[in-house]
This record gives structure tokens, sequence and C-alpha cells, in this order.
């Protein structure tokens, strides 16, 4: 079984070898089955080490997998090598069968790109990158993979690297994801420093031994980990990247939104749980950060017009729902929300890509409408993905939202759940002002855009009807007792996964009526969103634009993001410039090529004093000679006379 375990992450990085050393050599037959079907053979690897796993003692789930030692100086030792447990057996079907369908979908999304081929390499290494995170056993390891992702990212966000805003949020989202890997980095020496060691499972053993609970240490290697999170889950304040990531191709949005690098950084909190349950501190920033994020880019997805950045906003608001739950010590919870939000997230991207593909490349909402009877089946699967995102009952959604609110709630802090819940109602009025923009109403679509205007092929909307299907029943895995199920994700996730009350407290308990009226809570929180969007889109759709005249300061506010770009751009980025002119015009060419340059002209003018003496006639040089000569016999004649 152990080399089963090796080989999932093997499988896509010799499908990126062979496509990206060939270049445009292979036929786009056999880039599709080479790139897909790698990734098949990971899913279909993952899910034989997961049935193994199950039939294996409930505490003892984990299958090591070495490959080789890696770095060996003196007592250390850390190897490239794997762990299969509970945890990283659910990233792995998710990263791996949801990228799988992504896969799929590009064979016909990006038909006729010029870069086919190196496209499909870059979503090989991506999903490479994610698995060698996910399975790592050691935190080194891991950030090999956190850093391989973020380098995907900027590959695959400026694909089409001739658009100048293209190139522009690839380096943006790198340099964002450089700020908080160095909080990452810093973490790492910390941990090795206190443990001595950088395996996972020696940390979370050795960590109440190690740290003192509330300590200085523990502290600070939570908030410096969490640093790193913040830029690559993009939450307050390094999310700013993530909505810029829309440049990409769309089903590289559904790749990095849905199951690969903005999952990475609930995972690694979830992953050193044991580390975060000693640091109270840090894990009410988690939760204020979380839940302020979830907040605050859900008031922003309310007026973007742009399809995917709508989407975008509310990827930032839901990862905040996963920190949210970390931060209350429900990280079996985060895990199940990253779970369904993989599936309706996937869904709603690349149902968007099947909207603009049909468009013809527009993305502005304002430009189309009555799209319901032209892309029936769009429609129906974008349907899904928005009910099931709003937190419509026995939908996935609602099954890891109520939980992570009732969690929240549970854990004896009403202002996190009241702050779950106003975006709740945020997110089910902005998903359905989506829906109701794109596929009801009259249609805006141009005269040029109609005339193309057409369904998605099969290998495009096949992937969208899978993704459907878990997007309605992917939740039930984690059904609740009081909704007569086990829990049985999260208890699935137990044994790897460290537990906590409210900052080492004692969650309250509630009878099963209580529970009912807070279900009823989120039930309704969606149905206000709903209901206002249908109000304000389909009674009244003359009337947001009267709303936006009204309070036009507050509408300007939203449309352009609270305006955190050109803050950023005018506190940091400016000052940043004009440092580095400083450092570059007077330190760089002054000190230091003054420095050099002034060297090497003083002995370029000493060499032009000396250079009168080579003169290249030979009676010259037996002149001096004979100078020399007498000059030497006469100071020997009057020393020894």
């Amino acid at each position: 079984m152990e080399t089963v375990v090796k080989l999932i992450p093997i499988y896509p990085l010799i499908g990126f070898l062979i496509i990206g050393l060939t270049n445009k050599r292979l036929s786009k037959t056999l880039v599709n089955l080479l790139a897909c079907g790698s990734v098949f053979l990971s899913f279909v690897s993952g899910i034989i080490a997961f049935f193994y796993i199950l039939g294996m003692p409930e505490g003892s789930r984990s299958i090591i997998a070495k490959l080789f030692d890696w770095i060996v100086v003196g007592s250390f030792n850390t190897s490239i090598s794997f762990n299969f447990d509970p945890l990283s057996a659910v990233m792995v079907l998710v990263v791996s069968g949801v990228g799988f369908l992504i896969h799929v979908y590009s064979i016909g999304y990006m038909a006729h790109d010029d870069g086919y081929s190196r496209y499909f390499s870059y979503l090989n290494l991506f999903t490479f990158s994610m698995l060698v995170l996910v399975l790592a056993d050691n935190v080194l390891l891991m950030f090999v993979g956190w850093e391989g992702v973020g380098l995907c990212s900027y590959l695959l966000i400026g694909f089409w690297f001739h658009k100048q805003s293209a190139t522009d949020a690839g380096k943006k989202a790198f340099i964002f994801n450089r700020i908080g890997d160095f909080g990452f980095l810093l973490a790492v020496m910390l941990i090795f420093w206190n443990f001595g060691t950088l395996n996972i499972q020696e940390i979370s053993g050795m960590a109440p031994e190690v740290l003192i609970a509330g300590g200085g240490i523990a502290t600070a290697i939570g908030l410096l980990l969490f640093l790193g999170a913040t830029g690559k889950s993009a939450q307050i304040p390094l999310y700013v990247w993530l909505p810029d990531a829309m440049e990409g191709p769309t089903p590289v949005s559904a790749l990095i939104h849905a199951a690969t690098m903005v999952t990475a950084g609930v995972y690694m909190i979830a992953r050193l749980s044991a580390i975060y349950v000693l640091a109270p501190t840090a894990m009410t920033t988690v939760a204020v950060i979380g839940g302020l994020t979830a907040l605050f880019a859900a008031t922003i997805g309310l007026v973007q017009n742009d399809i995917k950045r709508v989407l975008a906003y509310s990827t930032v608001s839901q990862l905040g729902y996963m920190f949210l739950a970390c931060g209350v010590g429900a990280f079996g919870i985060a895990i199940f929300h990253l779970m369904t939000h993989a599936f309706f997230k996937a869904l709603l991207f690349l149902g968007s890509g099947s909207v603009i593909h049909a468009m013809s490349g527009e993305q502005d909402m304002r430009n189309m409408g009555g799209l319901k009877e032209k892309i029936p089946h769009t429609y129906k699967v974008f349907l899904v993905g928005t009910l099931a995102i709003s937190g419509i009952p026995l939908l996935s959604g609602f099954f890891s939202k109520d939980e992570i609110l009732w969690k929240a709630f549970e854990q004896g802090n009403v202002y996190y759940w009241l702050m779950g819940v106003i975006a709740a109602i945020l997110t089910a009025f902005y998903m359905f002002r989506l829906l109701y923009m794109t596929f009801y109403g009259k249609s805006r679509v141009s005269k040029d855009a109609a005339k193309h205007l057409h369904e998605s092929p099969w290998v495009m909307l096949l992937p969208l009807y899978i993704l459907a299907v878990l997007a309605i029943f992917g939740g039930y895995v984690g059904l609740p007792e009081v909704m007569g199920g086990g829990a049985w994700f999260d208890h699935f996730l137990d044994p790897v996964i460290a537990s906590v009350g409210a900052h080492g407290g004692e969650a309250h308990h509630y009878s099963h009526a209580f529970e009912y009226m807070f279900i009823s809570f989120s039930i309704i929180a969606a149905a206000i969103g709903i209901i206002f969007a249908t109000m304000y889109y389909i009674k009244n759709p003359n009337k947001p634009k009267r709303l936006a005249e009204k309070f036009s300061g507050l509408y300007k506010l939203l449309l352009n993001k609270y305006y955190i770009d050109e803050v950023y751009d005018y506190l940091i980025i400016k000052p940043m410039y004009v440092i580095s002119l400083i450092f570059w015009k007077i330190f760089d060419v002054r000190m230091v090529d003054g420095t050099v340059n002034g060297v090497a002209e003083f002995f370029g003018n000493l060499s032009e004093r000396f250079r009168v003496l080579h003169t290249g006639y030979v009676r010259n040089y037996a002149l001096s000679f004979l100078i020399g000569a007498a000059a030497l016999l006469g100071y020997i004649f009057l020393k020894y006379k």
C-alpha cells in the first residue's frame, strides 16, 4: 500500500514532465490522455488507499510512505515521505477528484488555445504540488508543496501573458504570497528550534510537553503560520490578489478556488491544530480575521458586475467561514466546509466558464440576461451551485455552513455567530443577484454575441453535472446527529485533529430543540437574502439602479472594493518605489558602483602614467637597462666604498 501512496503525486508529475518537455510535439489527443489520465490515476490510487485505511483500527489509520532521505545533517534528518491518514485522504480525494473534472472540462474550454500543451503541463504541475503539500509528513516538505502551488498560480494566472492585466495579476499573486510565505518560513524555523524535529506527527505528539499553553512561543508559531495562511488563502489583509486572479483561464480559477491553492491555508492550520489549541491568542486572531473576511468580502460581492469577480469575492468570504471554524476549535468542520465548497465552487466557476464560452468571452453580467432558455444545461447546474452556496436545506453547503454557525455559537461567542449569519444573508443575496442577472429577465446580449450564443459541448457539461450531484449529496457524509446522522465526517477526522473548546474551555451543550432553532435561523438567513434578491432583480429590476443613485457614496465604495488597492498603492507601493529609487541612485549607483568604478579609474590613471615607458623600441629598453645597471652599480659603489 505504501507504493500506492507514493504514486499519488508521482502520476501528475510524470504528466507534467512528458507534456512540458515535448511541448507542442504531442497531439492534443495524447496531451488529453496524459494530463487527464495522470490525475485520474492519482484519484483511483487515493480511493484505494482510502478504503485501505478504513479497514485499519480507528486510532492508527496512517500509511507512511518514505521515498528517500532528503536532508541529513548531524542529528537532523528529514526525508521525502508521505503520510496518508484521514485528513490527507480527504484532501487527496478532493484535489485529484475535482482536479480531474477540471482537467476534463478544460479539453473543451481550451480547445482552440495556442498554448494548449503548456496549459495542461502547468495544470499537472499544480496538481502535483498540491498533492505534495497535503501528503507531506513534515513541515519542510509541506513548504515545498506550498511554494509549488504559489509558482503554479503565477504561471496560470498570467497564462495569457500577452495581456498586461494578466501578467500584472500573476505578479500580484506571487508577491502577496511571498509576504505570507515569509511568516510560514519563520514558523518552520521556530518549530525546529523548539521541537528539534519537523515531522508533523512528532510535533503533534510533543506539543503539550514542549509548548506552554498560552505561552509566547506557541502564540508566535500560531500567528506566523496564520500569516502564511492569510496569503495563500486570501484573508485580510493579503486577500487582494485573489479577485485579480480571474485574469487566468476560467478552469484555472476553478482549480485555484476549489481544489488547490486557497484551501492550503485552512488545511495547514487543521494539520497543525495541536499547536493552535495551545495558543488561544492565535486562535482568537484566526476566528476574528476569518469572521471579518467573510463579512467584508460578502459586502464587496453585492455590487460587482463581472461574473467571475463575484465568485472570487465569494471564495474569499467562504474561506473566512473556514477560518472562523478553525478559530473556535472546529477544525474538522472547517475541512468539511472546505470539501463541500470545493464541489459547489468548482461547479459555479466552471458554470461561469460555460456562460462566458456561450457569450464569446463576455463576462459583464450587465450584458447578459435571458440565458435560461438559450443554455438550459448550464442554467440547471448553475442553479444547483447557487442553491448550495446559499445554504438551502438538504444541499451540501447547508450542512457545512450551518455546522460552522452552530459551533461558533456553541463555543460561547455570539459575535462570531452574528458575523456568520450576516455573511450568509449577503451570500444568498449576491449569488441570486448573479443568477437573475445572468439567466433571467430581458436579454441584454449584444447582437454579435447573440449570433454565436450556444450551449457548451458535453466534454464541458459532463463535469458540471457530476459536480452538481456532489453539490447536492456531498454534505450528507457530515449529517449532524440532531438531523439523524452520525457526524461521520467529523468523527473520521477526530484521531488526527486536536480537539478544543472555546480557547481551551469547554463547549456549552444544548438540547436538540435549541439546535433546531438555530438551524431555522440559518434557513431564515438564506431566505432573507433570496427574497431581497428576487424583489430587486425580478419583481422590480429598476430598483437597484435607483438605490445606487440614492446611496452613490456607499455604492462607489463597494464597487471600488473599499479602495483597498489604492490605499496599498499609496501607503506601501509608492513609498517602496521611492525608497527603491533612493537605494538605486544613491546607494547602488554612487556608493557601490562609485567605489568599484573609482578603484578601477585610479588604477587606470596609474597605468596611463606607466604606459609611456612601454615604447616598443629595443634601443629604449636597452638604454633603460643601462641606466638601471649604472644606478645599481653606483648604489653598490657608494654603499661599500
